[in-house]
Protein backbone atom coordinates (compact mmCIF):
# COMPACT_ATOMS: atom_id res chain seq x y z
CA UNK A 1 0.00 0.00 0.00
CA UNK A 2 1.30 3.18 -1.12
CA UNK A 3 1.90 6.14 2.07
CA UNK A 4 -0.22 8.27 0.30
CA UNK A 5 -3.04 5.82 0.84
CA UNK A 6 -2.49 5.18 4.50
CA UNK A 7 -2.11 8.80 5.27
CA UNK A 8 -5.44 9.93 4.29
CA UNK A 9 -7.73 10.53 7.22
CA UNK A 10 -4.14 11.79 9.09
CA UNK A 11 -3.97 15.27 10.63
CA UNK A 12 -0.82 16.01 9.47
CA UNK A 13 1.37 19.66 10.03
CA UNK A 14 3.93 18.89 7.04
CA UNK A 15 5.09 15.63 4.96
CA UNK A 16 8.52 15.38 3.05
CA UNK A 17 9.68 13.55 0.74
CA UNK A 18 7.61 10.69 -1.78
CA UNK A 19 3.99 9.86 -0.94
CA UNK A 20 3.86 7.06 -3.37
CA UNK A 21 6.58 4.91 -1.22
CA UNK A 22 4.87 1.55 -0.83
CA UNK A 23 4.49 0.51 2.65
CA UNK A 24 4.64 -3.12 4.22
CA UNK A 25 3.58 -2.37 7.45
CA UNK A 26 3.28 -0.24 10.69
CA UNK A 27 5.41 -0.36 14.01
CA UNK A 28 6.08 1.84 17.07
CA UNK A 29 9.01 -0.12 18.25
CA UNK A 30 11.95 0.25 16.47
CA UNK A 31 14.03 -2.70 17.07
CA UNK A 32 11.09 -4.58 15.78
CA UNK A 33 10.68 -2.60 12.34
CA UNK A 34 10.81 -4.64 9.11
CA UNK A 35 11.69 -3.88 5.76
CA UNK A 36 9.25 -1.81 4.58
CA UNK A 37 7.39 -0.41 7.39
CA UNK A 38 6.23 2.85 8.56
CA UNK A 39 7.96 3.59 11.84
CA UNK A 40 5.42 5.92 14.16
CA UNK A 41 7.52 7.65 16.41
CA UNK A 42 5.98 9.49 19.52
CA UNK A 43 6.78 10.89 22.99
CA UNK A 44 5.71 8.82 25.50
CA UNK A 45 5.57 9.38 29.32
CA UNK A 46 8.65 8.08 29.90
CA UNK A 47 10.68 7.83 26.80
CA UNK A 48 10.89 9.61 23.14
CA UNK A 49 11.06 7.25 20.41
CA UNK A 50 12.46 10.25 18.32
CA UNK A 51 15.53 8.65 19.64
CA UNK A 52 15.15 5.85 18.31
CA UNK A 53 14.79 6.62 14.36
CA UNK A 54 18.46 5.88 13.14
CA UNK A 55 17.33 2.21 14.63
CA UNK A 56 14.54 2.26 12.76
CA UNK A 57 16.00 3.02 9.72
CA UNK A 58 18.90 0.53 9.83
CA UNK A 59 16.24 -1.98 10.68
CA UNK A 60 14.89 -0.90 7.08
CA UNK A 61 12.07 1.32 7.44
CA UNK A 62 10.48 2.55 4.63
CA UNK A 63 8.97 6.32 5.93
CA UNK A 64 8.29 7.54 9.34
CA UNK A 65 5.52 9.39 11.69
CA UNK A 66 6.95 11.92 13.50
CA UNK A 67 5.97 15.06 16.12
CA UNK A 68 8.74 16.94 14.77
CA UNK A 69 11.34 16.62 11.62
CA UNK A 70 13.83 13.96 12.27
CA UNK A 71 17.16 13.74 10.75
CA UNK A 72 16.24 11.46 7.75
CA UNK A 73 16.45 11.01 4.32
CA UNK A 74 12.98 8.99 5.05
CA UNK A 75 9.77 10.30 3.58
CA UNK A 76 8.54 12.45 6.92
CA UNK A 77 4.45 13.05 7.95
CA UNK A 78 4.88 15.66 10.56
CA UNK A 79 1.95 15.19 13.16
CA UNK A 80 0.55 17.52 16.28
CA UNK A 81 0.65 13.56 18.03
CA UNK A 82 1.97 10.46 16.70
CA UNK A 83 -0.01 8.15 19.60
CA UNK A 84 -2.47 9.71 18.56
CA UNK A 85 -2.45 8.90 14.88
CA UNK A 86 -1.65 5.07 15.08
CA UNK A 87 -5.25 3.67 15.12
CA UNK A 88 -6.28 6.07 12.06
CA UNK A 89 -3.00 4.86 9.98
CA UNK A 90 -3.98 0.90 11.35
CA UNK A 91 -7.26 1.24 9.88
CA UNK A 92 -6.07 2.52 6.84
CA UNK A 93 -2.84 -0.17 6.28
CA UNK A 94 -5.62 -2.85 6.89
CA UNK A 95 -8.21 -1.80 4.68
CA UNK A 96 -10.46 -0.39 7.01
CA UNK A 97 -11.67 -3.84 8.13
CA UNK A 98 -13.46 -2.94 10.92
CA UNK A 99 -16.36 -1.38 8.35
CA UNK A 100 -16.79 -4.99 7.47
CA UNK A 101 -17.82 -5.63 11.27
CA UNK A 102 -20.54 -5.06 13.92
CA UNK A 103 -18.69 -4.14 16.90
CA UNK A 104 -19.89 -3.83 20.29
CA UNK A 105 -17.75 -2.02 23.03
CA UNK A 106 -18.15 -2.72 26.80
CA UNK A 107 -16.31 -0.59 29.36
CA UNK A 108 -16.85 -0.13 33.05
CA UNK A 109 -14.71 -1.09 36.16
CA UNK A 110 -15.93 -4.88 36.58
CA UNK A 111 -18.66 -7.08 34.18
CA UNK A 112 -16.69 -6.49 30.76
CA UNK A 113 -15.31 -9.95 30.08
CA UNK A 114 -18.91 -11.38 31.42
CA UNK A 115 -20.84 -9.63 29.18
CA UNK A 116 -18.99 -10.25 26.31
CA UNK A 117 -19.32 -13.53 26.77
CA UNK A 118 -22.97 -13.68 27.58
CA UNK A 119 -23.18 -11.59 23.97
CA UNK A 120 -21.55 -13.88 22.34
CA UNK A 121 -23.66 -16.69 23.66
CA UNK A 122 -26.62 -14.79 22.27
CA UNK A 123 -25.35 -13.78 18.96
CA UNK A 124 -24.19 -17.21 18.41
CA UNK A 125 -27.87 -18.71 19.16
CA UNK A 126 -29.11 -16.21 16.73
CA UNK A 127 -27.05 -18.00 13.96
CA UNK A 128 -23.92 -15.23 13.61
CA UNK A 129 -20.29 -15.48 13.71
CA UNK A 130 -18.84 -13.96 16.46
CA UNK A 131 -15.52 -13.13 18.02
CA UNK A 132 -14.59 -12.01 21.09
CA UNK A 133 -11.78 -9.38 22.45
CA UNK A 134 -10.76 -8.89 26.03
CA UNK A 135 -9.21 -9.59 29.13
CA UNK A 136 -9.27 -13.37 28.82
CA UNK A 137 -8.24 -13.04 24.95
CA UNK A 138 -9.52 -12.76 21.65
CA UNK A 139 -11.73 -15.90 20.27
CA UNK A 140 -13.73 -16.01 16.45
CA UNK A 141 -14.29 -19.25 15.40
CA UNK A 142 -11.66 -21.93 16.16
CA UNK A 143 -8.77 -19.42 16.57
CA UNK A 144 -7.56 -18.58 20.11
CA UNK A 145 -5.15 -15.93 21.07
CA UNK A 146 -3.48 -15.95 24.52
CA UNK A 147 -4.34 -12.62 26.27
CA UNK A 148 -2.13 -9.51 26.87
CA UNK A 149 -4.22 -6.40 27.10
CA UNK A 150 -7.57 -5.62 27.86
CA UNK A 151 -7.93 -3.74 24.51
CA UNK A 152 -5.30 -4.58 22.14
CA UNK A 153 -3.08 -1.52 20.59
CA UNK A 154 -4.60 -0.66 17.23
CA UNK A 155 -1.90 -1.95 15.13
CA UNK A 156 -2.53 -5.64 16.29
CA UNK A 157 -6.37 -4.55 16.95
CA UNK A 158 -6.97 -4.08 13.16
CA UNK A 159 -5.66 -7.15 11.96
CA UNK A 160 -7.19 -9.28 14.22
CA UNK A 161 -10.25 -7.27 12.10
CA UNK A 162 -8.41 -7.62 8.88
CA UNK A 163 -8.45 -11.59 10.27
CA UNK A 164 -11.95 -11.93 11.62
CA UNK A 165 -13.58 -9.80 8.42
CA UNK A 166 -11.86 -12.54 5.74
CA UNK A 167 -13.30 -15.46 8.03
CA UNK A 168 -16.68 -14.53 7.96
CA UNK A 169 -17.20 -12.84 11.65
CA UNK A 170 -20.45 -10.20 11.65
CA UNK A 171 -20.29 -9.51 15.36
CA UNK A 172 -17.18 -7.92 17.64
CA UNK A 173 -17.92 -7.93 21.46
CA UNK A 174 -14.28 -6.19 22.88
CA UNK A 175 -13.43 -4.71 26.23
CA UNK A 176 -12.74 -1.29 26.12
CA UNK A 177 -10.52 0.04 28.77
CA UNK A 178 -9.93 3.43 30.37
CA UNK A 179 -6.27 3.29 29.24
CA UNK A 180 -7.71 2.63 25.64
CA UNK A 181 -9.78 5.47 25.38
CA UNK A 182 -7.03 7.55 27.20
CA UNK A 183 -4.72 6.89 24.12
CA UNK A 184 -7.02 6.90 21.43
CA UNK A 185 -6.55 3.53 20.56
CA UNK A 186 -10.36 2.86 19.78
CA UNK A 187 -10.14 6.10 17.11
CA UNK A 188 -12.17 5.97 14.11
CA UNK A 189 -13.97 3.09 15.70
CA UNK A 190 -18.08 2.47 15.26
CA UNK A 191 -19.90 0.68 17.95
CA UNK A 192 -23.53 -0.85 17.14
CA UNK A 193 -23.73 -0.36 20.97
CA UNK A 194 -21.92 0.73 23.63
CA UNK A 195 -22.37 -0.58 27.17
CA UNK A 196 -21.61 0.92 30.26
CA UNK A 197 -21.16 -1.27 33.32
CA UNK A 198 -20.08 0.47 36.84
CA UNK A 199 -17.54 2.71 37.41
CA UNK A 200 -15.77 2.18 41.13
CA UNK A 201 -11.83 2.61 42.33
CA UNK A 202 -8.95 1.46 40.23
CA UNK A 203 -6.39 2.36 38.18
CA UNK A 204 -5.57 5.91 40.20
CA UNK A 205 -2.21 5.03 40.35
CA UNK A 206 -2.41 6.26 36.33
CA UNK A 207 -5.39 8.50 36.80
CA UNK A 208 -4.70 9.97 40.00
CA UNK A 209 -8.40 10.71 40.62
CA UNK A 210 -12.05 8.69 40.24
CA UNK A 211 -13.11 12.00 38.31
CA UNK A 212 -10.42 11.50 35.50
CA UNK A 213 -11.17 8.16 35.86
CA UNK A 214 -14.79 8.38 35.22
CA UNK A 215 -13.92 10.86 32.61
CA UNK A 216 -12.05 8.33 30.24
CA UNK A 217 -14.97 5.45 30.29
CA UNK A 218 -17.54 8.10 29.33
CA UNK A 219 -15.34 8.80 26.12
CA UNK A 220 -17.00 5.88 24.74
CA UNK A 221 -20.10 7.53 24.36
CA UNK A 222 -19.22 10.33 22.96
CA UNK A 223 -20.94 11.89 20.01
CA UNK A 224 -21.13 9.68 16.81
CA UNK A 225 -18.95 6.72 18.63
CA UNK A 226 -21.95 4.77 19.23
CA UNK A 227 -25.39 3.88 17.72
CA UNK A 228 -26.83 2.66 20.74
CA UNK A 229 -25.99 3.43 24.26
CA UNK A 230 -26.79 0.99 26.51
CA UNK A 231 -26.03 1.97 30.61
CA UNK A 232 -25.98 1.22 34.28
CA UNK A 233 -28.30 3.91 36.19
CA UNK A 234 -27.73 2.22 39.21
CA UNK A 235 -24.38 3.75 39.15
CA UNK A 236 -23.62 7.58 39.78
CA UNK A 237 -21.23 7.74 36.64
CA UNK A 238 -23.79 6.08 34.54
CA UNK A 239 -26.44 8.02 35.55
CA UNK A 240 -24.40 11.38 33.97
CA UNK A 241 -23.73 9.46 31.17
CA UNK A 242 -27.22 8.86 30.92
CA UNK A 243 -28.50 12.43 30.95
CA UNK A 244 -25.65 13.82 28.82
CA UNK A 245 -26.83 11.12 26.14
CA UNK A 246 -29.45 11.10 23.63
CA UNK A 247 -31.57 7.81 23.42
CA UNK A 248 -29.67 5.71 26.20
CA UNK A 249 -31.00 2.88 27.24
CA UNK A 250 -31.12 2.18 30.86
CA UNK A 251 -30.74 -1.15 33.36
CA UNK A 252 -30.77 -1.30 36.67
CA UNK A 253 -32.87 -2.43 39.36
CA UNK A 254 -32.61 0.12 42.48
CA UNK A 255 -33.31 3.03 39.88
CA UNK A 256 -35.78 3.79 37.16
CA UNK A 257 -34.42 1.93 34.22
CA UNK A 258 -35.95 0.57 30.79
CA UNK A 259 -34.81 -2.98 31.36
CA UNK A 260 -34.78 -4.17 34.91
CA UNK A 261 -35.51 -7.66 37.47
CA UNK A 262 -37.31 -8.78 39.84
CA UNK A 263 -37.92 -11.97 41.47
CA UNK A 264 -33.97 -12.61 41.68
CA UNK A 265 -32.89 -16.04 43.20
CA UNK A 266 -29.62 -16.81 43.73
CA UNK A 267 -28.32 -19.97 44.31
CA UNK A 268 -24.39 -21.28 44.47
CA UNK A 269 -25.23 -22.74 41.08
CA UNK A 270 -26.91 -20.08 39.37
CA UNK A 271 -29.38 -17.50 39.37
CA UNK A 272 -33.35 -17.22 38.07
CA UNK A 273 -35.25 -13.59 37.58
CA UNK A 274 -37.44 -12.24 35.65
CA UNK A 275 -36.65 -9.83 33.53
CA UNK A 276 -38.35 -6.74 31.51
CA UNK A 277 -36.88 -6.05 28.77
CA UNK A 278 -38.78 -2.80 27.47
CA UNK A 279 -42.20 -3.96 29.22
CA UNK A 280 -41.62 -7.38 27.91
CA UNK A 281 -41.80 -10.61 30.28
CA UNK A 282 -39.30 -13.18 30.74
CA UNK A 283 -37.59 -15.77 33.06
CA UNK A 284 -33.98 -16.09 32.93
CA UNK A 285 -31.99 -18.94 34.02
CA UNK A 286 -28.42 -18.39 34.51
CA UNK A 287 -25.93 -20.85 35.46
CA UNK A 288 -23.77 -17.88 37.37
CA UNK A 289 -24.42 -16.99 40.78
CA UNK A 290 -24.04 -13.30 42.10
CA UNK A 291 -26.93 -10.47 41.94
CA UNK A 292 -24.09 -8.73 39.64
CA UNK A 293 -24.59 -10.83 37.12
CA UNK A 294 -27.80 -10.09 36.57
CA UNK A 295 -26.89 -6.93 35.94
CA UNK A 296 -24.29 -8.21 33.32
CA UNK A 297 -27.44 -10.32 32.15
CA UNK A 298 -29.38 -7.21 31.89
CA UNK A 299 -26.90 -5.20 29.52
CA UNK A 300 -26.36 -8.03 27.10
CA UNK A 301 -30.40 -8.87 26.87
CA UNK A 302 -30.70 -4.88 25.90
CA UNK A 303 -27.56 -4.77 23.43
CA UNK A 304 -29.07 -7.64 21.87
CA UNK A 305 -32.91 -6.43 21.90
CA UNK A 306 -32.03 -3.17 20.14
CA UNK A 307 -29.86 -5.26 17.43
CA UNK A 308 -32.65 -7.38 16.53
CA UNK A 309 -32.17 -10.71 18.29
CA UNK A 310 -35.20 -12.47 18.63
CA UNK A 311 -36.41 -13.21 22.41
CA UNK A 312 -36.06 -16.97 22.55
CA UNK A 313 -32.63 -16.56 21.69
CA UNK A 314 -31.78 -14.24 23.86
CA UNK A 315 -33.42 -16.72 27.16
CA UNK A 316 -30.98 -19.73 25.29
CA UNK A 317 -27.71 -17.68 24.66
CA UNK A 318 -27.75 -16.78 28.92
CA UNK A 319 -28.76 -20.16 29.21
CA UNK A 320 -25.81 -21.65 27.27
CA UNK A 321 -23.41 -19.61 28.96
CA UNK A 322 -22.05 -22.44 31.60
CA UNK A 323 -19.15 -20.49 32.96
CA UNK A 324 -16.61 -17.54 32.53
CA UNK A 325 -13.36 -18.85 33.50
CA UNK A 326 -12.25 -17.02 36.45
CA UNK A 327 -15.59 -15.35 36.97
CA UNK A 328 -16.92 -16.34 40.12
CA UNK A 329 -15.61 -19.79 38.62
CA UNK A 330 -16.88 -22.43 41.15
CA UNK A 331 -13.87 -24.77 41.13
CA UNK A 332 -14.35 -27.80 43.17
CA UNK A 333 -15.99 -28.76 46.43
CA UNK A 334 -13.56 -30.59 48.86
CA UNK A 335 -14.93 -31.79 52.43
CA UNK A 336 -18.18 -30.40 51.43
CA UNK A 337 -17.36 -27.02 51.06
CA UNK A 338 -17.37 -24.98 47.70
CA UNK A 339 -14.44 -23.41 46.22
CA UNK A 340 -14.87 -20.22 43.86
CA UNK A 341 -11.95 -18.75 41.88
CA UNK A 342 -12.79 -14.98 41.12
CA UNK A 343 -10.86 -12.15 39.75
CA UNK A 344 -12.28 -9.46 41.48
CA UNK A 345 -9.30 -7.06 42.04
CA UNK A 346 -10.92 -3.98 43.16
CA UNK A 347 -12.86 -3.24 46.28
CA UNK A 348 -15.86 -2.91 44.67
CA UNK A 349 -15.62 -6.25 42.70
CA UNK A 350 -13.94 -8.28 45.82
CA UNK A 351 -17.24 -6.82 48.22
CA UNK A 352 -19.91 -7.49 45.98
CA UNK A 353 -18.62 -11.35 45.03
CA UNK A 354 -18.31 -11.77 48.86
CA UNK A 355 -21.68 -10.34 49.43
CA UNK A 356 -23.43 -13.32 47.36
CA UNK A 357 -21.41 -15.95 48.63
CA UNK A 358 -22.44 -14.43 51.95
CA UNK A 359 -25.84 -14.93 51.58
CA UNK A 360 -25.44 -18.38 50.65
CA UNK A 361 -22.86 -19.71 52.84
CA UNK A 362 -24.50 -22.21 55.78
CA UNK A 363 -20.42 -22.20 57.30
CA UNK A 364 -17.36 -20.19 57.20
CA UNK A 365 -16.53 -18.17 53.97
CA UNK A 366 -13.00 -17.58 53.62
CA UNK A 367 -11.61 -14.95 51.55
CA UNK A 368 -7.93 -15.50 50.02
CA UNK A 369 -7.02 -12.69 48.11
CA UNK A 370 -4.09 -10.35 47.35
CA UNK A 371 -2.83 -6.73 45.95
CA UNK A 372 -1.08 -6.18 42.61
CA UNK A 373 2.26 -4.74 42.87
CA UNK A 374 3.32 -1.22 41.05
CA UNK A 375 -0.57 -0.46 40.81
CA UNK A 376 -3.23 1.95 42.78
CA UNK A 377 -1.83 0.60 46.41
CA UNK A 378 -4.92 3.44 48.03
CA UNK A 379 -6.99 0.44 46.94
CA UNK A 380 -4.94 -2.02 49.44
CA UNK A 381 -6.40 -1.18 52.84
CA UNK A 382 -10.01 -0.86 51.14
CA UNK A 383 -9.93 -4.32 49.96
CA UNK A 384 -8.63 -5.76 53.49
CA UNK A 385 -11.40 -3.66 55.08
CA UNK A 386 -13.83 -5.52 52.66
CA UNK A 387 -12.50 -8.43 53.04
CA UNK A 388 -12.90 -8.35 57.09
CA UNK A 389 -16.38 -7.15 57.01
CA UNK A 390 -17.84 -10.01 55.28
CA UNK A 391 -15.60 -13.19 55.81
CA UNK A 392 -15.23 -15.11 58.27
CA UNK A 393 -11.74 -15.92 58.19
CA UNK A 394 -9.01 -13.70 55.57
CA UNK A 395 -5.81 -15.27 54.11
CA UNK A 396 -3.57 -12.39 52.82
CA UNK A 397 -1.13 -13.52 50.08
CA UNK A 398 0.67 -12.18 46.72
CA UNK A 399 -1.01 -11.38 43.46
CA UNK A 400 1.17 -10.26 41.17
CA UNK A 401 3.49 -8.69 42.82
CA UNK A 402 5.88 -7.28 40.29
CA UNK A 403 8.63 -4.73 41.38
CA UNK A 404 7.20 -4.41 44.76
CA UNK A 405 8.26 -6.52 47.66
CA UNK A 406 5.35 -9.01 48.56
CA UNK A 407 5.38 -8.85 52.28
CA UNK A 408 5.16 -4.86 51.78
CA UNK A 409 1.92 -5.21 49.53
CA UNK A 410 0.66 -7.60 52.09
CA UNK A 411 1.32 -4.98 54.68
CA UNK A 412 -0.97 -2.26 53.04
CA UNK A 413 -3.41 -4.83 53.30
CA UNK A 414 -3.42 -5.95 56.52
CA UNK A 415 -3.66 -2.53 57.44
CA UNK A 416 -7.38 -2.31 56.32
CA UNK A 417 -7.80 -5.67 58.05
CA UNK A 418 -6.57 -5.35 61.61
CA UNK A 419 -9.73 -2.48 62.49
CA UNK A 420 -12.39 -5.55 62.69
CA UNK A 421 -10.55 -7.36 64.79
CA UNK A 422 -11.33 -10.45 62.17
CA UNK A 423 -9.50 -13.39 62.36
CA UNK A 424 -6.69 -13.58 59.49
CA UNK A 425 -2.93 -15.01 58.45
CA UNK A 426 -0.61 -13.53 56.49
CA UNK A 427 1.10 -16.27 53.96
CA UNK A 428 3.22 -14.63 51.28
CA UNK A 429 3.43 -17.80 48.57
CA UNK A 430 0.28 -17.47 46.83
CA UNK A 431 0.49 -21.66 46.28
CA UNK A 432 0.98 -22.31 50.17
CA UNK A 433 -1.86 -19.85 51.01
CA UNK A 434 -4.06 -21.63 48.79
CA UNK A 435 -3.07 -24.68 50.65
CA UNK A 436 -3.86 -23.92 54.00
CA UNK A 437 -7.04 -21.92 53.20
CA UNK A 438 -8.35 -25.21 51.01
CA UNK A 439 -6.97 -27.37 54.28
CA UNK A 440 -9.20 -25.55 57.00
CA UNK A 441 -12.16 -26.26 54.78
CA UNK A 442 -15.11 -28.27 56.71
CA UNK A 443 -19.04 -29.05 55.28
CA UNK A 444 -21.04 -25.82 54.43
CA UNK A 445 -17.75 -23.67 54.37
CA UNK A 446 -17.13 -21.64 50.89
CA UNK A 447 -13.46 -20.48 49.95
CA UNK A 448 -13.24 -16.90 47.66
CA UNK A 449 -9.76 -17.55 45.93
CA UNK A 450 -9.38 -13.85 44.49
CA UNK A 451 -8.11 -11.39 42.36
CA UNK A 452 -6.43 -13.39 39.75
CA UNK A 453 -9.34 -15.32 38.31
CA UNK A 454 -8.41 -16.59 34.65
CA UNK A 455 -4.98 -15.39 34.65
CA UNK A 456 -2.68 -17.78 33.88
CA UNK A 457 0.87 -16.48 35.23
CA UNK A 458 1.97 -14.18 38.30
CA UNK A 459 4.79 -11.83 37.54
CA UNK A 460 7.28 -11.05 40.03
CA UNK A 461 10.04 -8.85 38.80
CA UNK A 462 9.39 -8.58 34.99
CA UNK A 463 9.36 -12.41 34.93
CA UNK A 464 5.84 -14.38 34.45
CA UNK A 465 5.87 -17.53 35.94
CA UNK A 466 3.41 -20.10 35.02
CA UNK A 467 0.58 -20.40 37.52
CA UNK A 468 -3.04 -20.28 37.77
CA UNK A 469 -5.27 -21.01 40.92
CA UNK A 470 -8.04 -23.62 39.35
CA UNK A 471 -5.00 -25.36 38.60
CA UNK A 472 -2.92 -24.88 41.91
CA UNK A 473 -6.67 -25.96 43.89
CA UNK A 474 -7.02 -29.35 41.84
CA UNK A 475 -3.53 -30.42 42.50
CA UNK A 476 -4.52 -29.39 46.19
CA UNK A 477 -7.55 -31.34 46.75
CA UNK A 478 -5.83 -34.21 44.30
CA UNK A 479 -8.33 -33.56 41.49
Amino acid sequence: MKLCDIIEQVEYKNITGDMKTEIRGISTDSRKVKRGELFVCYAGTNFDSHSRVDEAEKNGAAALVCEKAVESKLPQIIVENGRKQIAKLARAFYGYADKKLKIIGVTGTNGKTTTTHMLAEIFKAEGYSVGVIGTLGISYGEKFIAPELTTPDPIYLHSVFADMAERGVQYVFMEVSAHALYFDKIEGLHFEVGIFTNCTQDHLDFFGSMKEYADCKKLLFKEGRCGYAVINSDDEVGLDIIRNTADAVSYGIGNPADVFAVDITEKLNGTTFVLNLMDELYEIKLNLPALYNVYNAMAAAACAKLLGVKTANIEKGLKNLKKVPGRLEHIANYNGADIFVDFAHTPDGLEKSLQSLKKLCKGKLYCLFGCGGNRDRTKRPLMGAVAAKYADFCIITSDNPRFEEPFDIISEVEAGVKPFGKKYVTVTEREVATEYAVRLLEKGDILLVAGKGGEHYQEIMGIKHNYDDNTVIKKIIGD
